[in-house]
């Protein structure tokens, strides 16, 4: 199977985080997320998968030039000029085999089962199918008793659906995508449900699912992500013993720890410093910056 990830974007919620990293090489436990959704992506049966790119857009050719350690064919798109969800698809049409294939955001990590999705994709023959859940307040997507996405609206409305940011498209609907122009893929979507075009869901559940869209949801993904252990310290950092890790904390490698310091609740990316008895609580710390004063609820 081949698979597409979406990494044009700007990170606009993410910022601060964004501004000198793309959002797909942010990292979630000390592992840029782009390499986590590449390796579920491979575990999922995907073996080519396009990215296309933007903002940054050096740092993720750089990052995943060749197959790496992945050891699946990946290829970077650049955009010059951003072209949208709808618009980056497009632009990706000489990649794609008669096959169905799979479209993922860069900044969702979960478990779902997209083999099975493909299959009922497959079975029904649609334009595309949705992977949607039960996720307040992202519930936008009304569908009828034949899984038929009869609309999607603006904002989370009563006895509707999410969406997961996982769809399948059968290359067909390559032909209403824009070319070399900005296009939304949801827009794509409204337009064709008006057409009466078969555009379906496969609805999932009893899965992981995380969006790491904002701040709030980047530590999240960085709690869950230490699978049940409390602390995560990257190789060649340097701490001593009389420091304090409380509830969790996730320590980029050569990072350096003076004494006395207290770090809870919060992520250092690689190369950061803590001065002398620093406390840093719900706070995220870039990389290569120095904490010279307490954080509490910052980015740094």
């Amino acid at each position: 199977m081949q698979a597409m990830i979406l990494a044009a974007g700007l990170g606009t919620r993410l910022r601060p985080l964004t501004l000198s990293k793309p959002k797909a090489l942010v990292p979630v436990a000390n592992t840029p997320i782009i390499d986590r959704v590449i390796d579920y992506l491979k575990g999922q049966g995907i073996d080519e998968i396009i990215i296309n790119a933007h903002h940054h857009h050096q740092q993720i050719v750089k990052h995943v030039r060749g197959a790496g350690p992945h050891g699946i064919e990946i290829q970077v798109r650049v955009e010059p000029e951003i072209l949208g969800t709808g618009g980056g698809i497009g632009n990706t049409a000489d990649f794609w085999h008669r096959d169905p294939f799979v479209v993922m955001n860069s900044d969702i990590l979960t478990d779902i089962d997209i083999r099975k999705a493909y299959t009922a994709h497959q079975r029904r023959g649609s334009l595309a199918t949705l992977i949607l859940h039960d996720r307040p307040p992202f519930n936008q997507i009304q569908v009828d008793t034949h899984m038929n996405i009869v609309d999607i609206a603006e904002s989370d409305r009563t006895g509707r659906l999410a969406f997961t940011g996982i769809h399948i498209i059968d290359p067909k609907l390559l032909e209403y995508l824009p070319q070399n122009t900005f296009g939304s893929i949801v827009g794509t979507y409204r337009d064709l449900i008006r057409l009466g075009k078969p555009i379906r869901a496969y609805v999932s559940r009893g899965h992981y699912w995380r969006d790491i869209g904002t701040v709030k949801s980047y530590l999240l993904a960085n709690r869950e992500a230490l699978a049940g252990e409390s602390f995560l310290v990257g190789p060649g950092c340097e701490i001593p013993e009389s420091v304090k890790f409380a509830d969790w904390a996730v320590v980029g490698e050569r990072s350096r720890l003076y004494e006395g310091v207290e770090i809870r609740r919060s992520v250092l990316w690689e190369n950061v410093t803590v001065k002398k008895g620093m406390a840093v609580v719900d706070s995220i710390v870039t990389h290569s910056k120095t904490v010279k004063c307490d954080l509490k609820n910052k980015v740094l």
